[in-house]
């Protein structure tokens, strides 16, 4: 059964009458892990920002464990945890000051669930330092974990990655991969790098241009595991090989000279 059932969705941006989406739909099951992948300008962020209910659709609907967003936004959005765009804190305020301040716009605020969810995210040892302090890695880490208060059904992911160093783009898809595992969560992640969607996904959706072009398995698994391989010329082998010993799938003993 389906958690998230977006139909038919068009929007039009009226100052540039350009098309942003046209005639898009997909479904997301429950526990699944979807990839929706497109360059940038394709719609991904706009199909997010209608599901979130922030841009009004000219035609269609996105429904939400049943709950329409544009009928029944409330019901709809109660089920919904976001990392949407720049993730934006009061630096003056510590991490732990950030959460019950943004929770509690919401009406919602558990201490234990919000200690529960640092540690799991690991910044259970930074919660009381001042956020102006915090790397781009923590500020992700800590609006990962403000999505995850209180525990939502379906978690939105747009450019998670983005601005992450390789060792924060791994530890991230990580956790993004025992959330489904542990927690049994559904995500949607938006993405314009097919390496990162095949990594984590199950199924992927295409957009280009506004439109949905493809939907199905993540291209280059249909018959096993995808094989990635990259050129990189540096002077320094010795860094190379460190630095691909990190990685999955990765062999530093494909290096040469």
């Amino acid at each position: 059964m389906s958690l998230l059932d977006i139909s038919r969705l068009t929007k039009r941006w009226p100052r540039t009458d350009r098309l942003a989406l046209d005639d898009v739909g997909f479904k997301v099951d429950r526990g699944e892990i979807v990839g929706l992948l497109g360059h940038n300008g394709a719609g991904k962020s706009t199909v997010m920002g209608i599901t979130l209910g922030m841009v009004r659709p000219d035609a269609g609907e996105v429904r939400i464990g049943g709950h329409s967003v544009q009928e029944d936004r409330g019901a709809a959005l109660r089920q919904i945890g976001a990392l949407y765009e720049a993730a934006a804190f009061y630096p003056y305020l510590t991490g732990w000051q950030n959460l019950r301040a943004l929770c509690s716009l919401a009406g919602w605020w558990d201490v234990e669930e919000a200690r529960r969810v640092l540690r799991m995210v690991q910044l259970h040892d930074r919660a009381d330092a001042r956020v102006g302090t915090y790397s781009h890695g923590m500020r992700q880490r800590l609006a990962l974990a403000q999505a995850l208060l209180p525990r939502p059904k379906l978690l939105l992911l747009d450019e998670p990655t983005d601005g992450l160093d390789p060792e924060g783009i791994l530890e991230f898809r990580q956790f993004i991969l025992r959330l489904r595992e542990e927690l049994g969560m559904t995500i949607l992640l938006n993405s314009h790098l097919l390496s990162e969607v095949e990594q984590m996904c199950d199924r992927c959706v295409i957009l280009r241009q506004g439109k949905k072009v493809y939907e199905g398995p993540v291209p280059g698994r249909e018959q096993g595991v995808a094989v990635q391989r990259y050129r990189v010329e540096t002077p320094d082998l010795t860094e190379a090989r460190v630095t691909c010993a990190r990685l999955p799938a990765c062999s530093p003993s494909s290096i040469r000279s």
